[in-house]
């Protein structure tokens, strides 16, 4: 077969921005060639949807059903106007990517109103929702439906299976739902050892944005609807929100990879272990402060502004506060020992000069 693509980068190249910068797994392109060839029904009624069903119901229960989709802001569009009615709001740390980096989709595409809380580590507790959660009768201010959680958080931390089932309990007991954004999950299941099904449906969370870009897929996310009396109309928003795939098989194929054996898991365990790499080297730099626990694949860190400026030349990464000199350090699935030691050294070199 003849092509005339060439390569335009350097393969050998990796930096430490996010964990969006990785390629895909080889696993998940061979799944993805394997799917190819011949016709299959397309908007999901393909055999390889009907099988990631399956697979859904392995970890999540028989209950469970998934609506795949293009990437994780349509998965948590659709998920929260499923969840919600148009007068309806959602309640969610500070710090959440619905609230923080989704260009305001929730509002503008779902015509949702945000409520959000400051946390100190991107976590919500039921005291913290407490101070959103009120004014139901109140037809001056939208009306709080939904909790919507991460897991991990934005911040790298994770949620322990007790601390959702708390929210979840007090969410319910309020007349609320829960929405878990798992654009992390594998990371957080990989840090807790657990199961996914173990801080999700167990807990009582009702719908679930599953992540597959960050854990190795091209493309593509899932809304996962855990208990099916909390939402409605579900394929209808997925197609109003523009994320139904006519070749849906091509997503659903990636998530099967990684979810109907193991990979998912380890790639996520392998991500984590290189961020505990990275933090246990920043730690003997002085100078340099980490700012929250590193339970997933993320360090945030503190250093003079001038030295992140040179090192961003070196290694690509971001920063999270600019004018506090926080900045952000993520590790993928095919980020290597060596890569972590490089930037390691860049870093004491530029904290020397």
């Amino acid at each position: 077969m003849r092509t005339d693509a060439r390569r335009h980068h350097d393969p050998q190249v990796r930096g430490f921005a996010s964990d969006n910068y990785a390629g895909a797994h080889p696993e998940v392109l061979a799944a993805i060639a394997l799917a190819n060839g011949g016709h299959q029904v397309a908007y999901g009624e393909d055999d390889y949807t009907g099988h990631l069903q399956r697979v859904m119901h392995s970890h999540f229960g028989p209950t469970a059903e998934a609506f795949p989709v293009f990437n994780g802001t349509g998965a948590n569009v659709v998920a929260l106007q499923a969840l919600t009615d148009r007068w309806g709001a959602v309640i969610c740390a500070e710090s959440a990517h619905i609230n923080v980096d989704e260009g305001g989709a929730p509002e503008r595409m779902g015509g949702l109103k945000l409520l959000t809380v400051p946390t100190p580590d991107g976590k919500l507790t039921p005291e913290l929702i407490d101070r959103q959660a009120y004014g139901w009768d109140d037809e001056h201010r939208a009306m709080p439906q939904v909790v919507s959680i991460t897991q991990n958080t934005e911040l790298g931390t994770v949620y322990t299976p007790d601390e959702i089932r708390a929210i979840c309990d007090h969410a319910h007991e309020r007349g609320m739902k829960v929405h878990l954004d798992g654009a992390r999950i594998a990371n957080a299941a990989a840090s807790l050892d657990v199961p996914m099904r173990t801080f999700t449906n167990t807990v009582g969370v009702d719908v679930l944005s599953l992540g597959g870009t960050k854990n190795g897929a091209l493309f593509g996310e899932a809304v996962v609807v855990l208990n099916p009396d909390a939402v409605r109309a579900m394929k209808h928003l997925r197609k109003l929100s523009m994320q139904l795939a006519s070749k849906m098989r091509f997503v659903s194929v990636q998530l099967e990879a990684l979810l109907a054996k193991d990979l998912w898991l380890r790639n996520a365990r392998h991500a984590n272990a290189m961020a505990q790499r990275l933090a246990k080297g920043v730690r003997a730099i002085d100078g340099v402060e980490i700012l929250y626990p590193v339970q997933a694949n993320a360090v945030f860190a503190r250093l003079p502004h001038a030295v992140s400026e040179r090192l961003q030349k070196r290694f690509r990464f971001y920063f999270w506060d600019e004018t506090a000199g926080d900045v952000r350090w993520m590790c993928a699935f095919d980020t290597r020992e060596d890569d972590v030691d490089a930037f390691l050294q860049a870093l004491k070199e530029e904290m020397a000069r």
